[in-house]
């Protein structure tokens, strides 16, 4: 596979064992793991968090990734925040993750303009923000990048256990990367079927367990160097 495919860490705290405080402390960890293992994008996807919680577990997230920017200019991860632009917004995040239900790529870049431009540059470090968003068909995509997205994540691609989706598959995955702008597969995901998402077209993978559950150096070098 090669080297420019794009890989996107989707966090999912609750996966991990123990109570709250250690879920969060072994995210931020992986969050860590992901930057220097050079993942492209983090998503931040802490759904059932409180507004209060989010932005700071949010701002922690930043933090670790800019540091880790500054100390290794090399490192090009962009954290993304699921949904919440005003959370985004708020902690200096590089952007957001659209559900597919969501408001559009235009409004978001809307509203983050008009934020910027109030803003000393010191406050607001990233004006023109990362925008992804979920896809489920070719002409979700299509949509999504005539309203200014800067990739889609299409899914479920594969069948994934407990979802309550059904697998789209790949025929329908290279119907939807005919766009100019990347799309990336998600669902079910692994080493073994990862190739087969790029041969259809995708620009690279999203996937939570894969990353979560293995070294992510290691699936980095596998995905990008096998």
């Amino acid at each position: 596979m090669p080297k420019s495919c794009l890989l996107y860490y989707v966090t999912d705290r609750s996966a991990f064992p123990g109570d709250e405080r250690a879920r969060r402390k072994r995210l931020l960890e992986k969050i860590s793991e992901a930057v220097r293992a050079g993942v492209d994008y983090i998503q931040l996807r802490e759904k059932d968090m409180p507004t209060r919680d989010l932005q700071k577990l949010a701002s922690e997230a930043v933090h670790i990734v800019n540091q880790l920017r500054i100390e290794n200019p090399a490192l090009k991860t962009a954290l993304l925040i699921n949904s919440r632009t005003d959370v985004a917004i708020a902690v200096g995040a590089h952007g957001v993750h659209l559900r597919s239900d969501d408001i559009s790529p235009r409004e978001v870049r809307a509203i983050w303009e008009k934020r910027a431009a109030g803003a000393p540059d010191r406050e607001f470090s990233f004006p023109e923000p990362i925008i992804g968003v979920s896809c489920h068909s070719a002409e979700e995509v299509t949509q999504a990048e005539a309203d200014g997205a800067t990739f889609a994540v299409f899914a479920p691609v594969f069948e994934k256990k407990g979802a309550p989706a059904a697998p789209l598959g790949l025929t329908q995955l290279r119907a939807a990367c005919k766009v100019k702008m990347p799309v990336l597969a998600l669902g079910g995901i692994t080493l073994q079927n990862a190739k087969q998402c790029l041969d259809a077209g995708a620009s690279g993978i999203a996937a939570i367990r894969l990353f979560q559950e293995n070294e992510i150096a290691e699936i980095v070098s596998r995905l990008r160097h096998p």
